[in-house]
């Protein structure tokens, strides 16, 4: 299962509340999350795009604080990541994929061995129309 390694306390990501139930990351990969309009984290997308990823070592409840990792690395990965790639995250699922950025797609960051994910989300300020 899939859980953060390097993490920096300060730089590394953001605390936020979860909009909803959430398993333990399943499939053994962290997810790409974003913010909804309340600004709770949601898998996918949501109101800002891909912000970064969440990896859950037990179930989480509505509500509980969760660390969104947007600098860092992440071990325990499984397949389909293979090593030296560029990670991309589901704008809809947040499921990490192999390949190029498109408008389903947010590239999150890069794997420096097949169950390693190294997480280099610099997002940019979130312009609405």
């Amino acid at each position: 299962m899939a859980r953060y390694d390097k993490y920096g306390p300060k730089t590394g990501g953001f605390r936020a509340a979860l909009n909803a139930d959430l398993t333990k990351t399943s499939g053994g990969n962290p997810i790409g999350v974003g913010l909804n309009g309340t600004g709770k984290v949601v898998p996918g997308a949501g109101n800002t795009g891909i912000v970064g990823v969440l990896a859950t070592t037990k179930d989480m409840k509505a509500g509980d604080i969760v660390d969104v990792m947007t600098s860092g690395e992440v071990v325990e990965c499984v397949a389909p990541l293979v090593a030296g790639t560029a990670i991309t995250a589901s704008t809809t699922t947040g499921a990490l994929g192999v390949g190029a950025a498109s408008a389903t797609a947010t590239p999150i960051g890069y794997t420096a061995e097949a169950t390693r994910l190294i997480v280099r989300r610099n997002v940019q300020p979130y312009i609405g129309t």
